[in-house]
């Protein structure tokens, strides 16, 4: 089991402290969170000592807003010294030249920025402030100025999904290393816009839309995120298209051959320490405070379950890709409050279920 699962990926919310308070927010984030909880430098440094006697990940310091933690590059500076690849996920809005200096002073080696609408109108909505859109464009002007990579982050629902091409163009043009597409997932504020979630239908039209795209985008890394039926379609277009396309392997954080990878490859901890199999699968594992990562990785119920693709249901659980696939278990958990059963906003019935109807016919 150890040598099979290994968290390549962890995202730390140092903060849930934020300026913005957008719609579909996991943590429900807002400038009214307290900071009594959050972990101290000393505590900080702690687990990432933890986290490095057991493995050497990506570590994401996330939030809520990082940029509004006093000591956030202290962490980042303890992280890089440790030997691990620190990264920081931001809406961009607090980006200056004071702040990408300390980025690169403290090791640096990626940006995540959020970017959900190609026009002011658009992302300004869903982020719930005005002038958001301008400060994440700005946020990319000073990586570009500073050397600084950065991925773009776009997050789809019904009230943006048609903006989708146009979000990619505009992710290319500003200069972002990869684009990372958001189907998202409806915990936090996003249980207030379940009635927003883009369709099953609509899901397979996008995918196979982002498949054809990253066929002939040779610059720019782009991949589906929360969307695990991407990996099935992918396999099925090659096989049909016959053409000998292979896509390419990401080359920072979790690898790119399986979809959801939820306690597989990839976790959360929370600004508690609670830890979480993804950042959008609000069940604790156990806590970091009161139990070594170690244990918590290797021998909980949560994670184990997640890792044992017998134990799914439904369409999941009969399904030809499961192990390509596997579904979105924290959608299945959001939508059937079960998160082993089979993905809900899945459109594709697997060869099994098919056999079965027929017979019964």
């Amino acid at each position: 089991m150890k040598d099979k699962f290994m968290p390549k990926w962890i995202a730390w919310e140092v903060t849930r402290k934020c300026n913005l308070k957008c719609i579909h927010c996991r943590s429900s984030s807002d400038m009214d969170e307290s900071e009594e909880g959050e972990f101290t430098i000393e505590e900080s440094k702690k687990l990432i000592d933890d986290i490095v006697d057991y493995c050497s990940p990506v570590l994401v310091l996330s939030g809520g807003e990082p940029l509004l933690r006093k000591d956030l590059f202290e962490i980042a500076t303890y992280g890089t010294e440790k030997g691990l690849r620190m990264c920081i996920a931001t809406n961009g809005t607090l980006v200056n030249d004071e702040v990408c200096e300390k980025m690169k002073a403290s090791g640096i080696k990626m940006v995540s920025l959020s970017l959900d609408g190609s026009t002011k109108e658009i992302h300004d909505d869903f982020r719930n402030m005005d002038g958001a859109f301008e400060g994440t464009l700005r946020a990319a002007e000073y990586f570009n100025k500073h050397g600084i990579k950065f991925i773009v982050n776009s997050s789809f629902t019904k009230r943006n999904q048609d903006d989708v091409e146009n979000l990619y163009k505009l992710s290319k043009k500003i200069g972002a290393t990869a684009w990372y597409m958001f189907l998202i997932v409806p915990t936090g504020r996003g249980e207030d816009i379940m009635d927003e979630l883009v369709s099953k239908e609509d899901y397979e039209k996008i995918l196979n839309w982002h498949y054809d795209m990253e066929k002939e985008e040779t610059e720019m890394m782009v991949r589906p995120t929360c969307a695990p039926q991407y990996y099935r379609i992918a396999m099925q277009r090659a096989k049909a298209d016959k053409d000998g396309w292979k896509r390419r392997a990401l080359s920072f954080g979790t690898g790119g051959g399986k979809g959801c990878i939820c306690a597989q490859s990839i976790m959360l901890i929370d600004h508690l320490g609670n830890v979480q199999p993804c950042s959008y699968f609000p069940m604790q594992a156990g806590n970091v405070r009161t139990e070594s990562f170690k244990d918590i990785w290797e021998n909980t119920d949560l994670f184990n379950n997640l890792r044992d693709f017998k134990k799914y249901k439904g369409k999941c659980g009969v399904c030809e890709y499961l192990n390509v696939c596997g579904g979105c278990r924290a959608r299945s958990d959001a939508v059937n409050h079960d998160y082993l059963a089979e993905e809900p906003f899945c459109d594709y019935v697997p060869l099994k279920m098919r056999k079965q109807q027929e017979e019964n016919k």
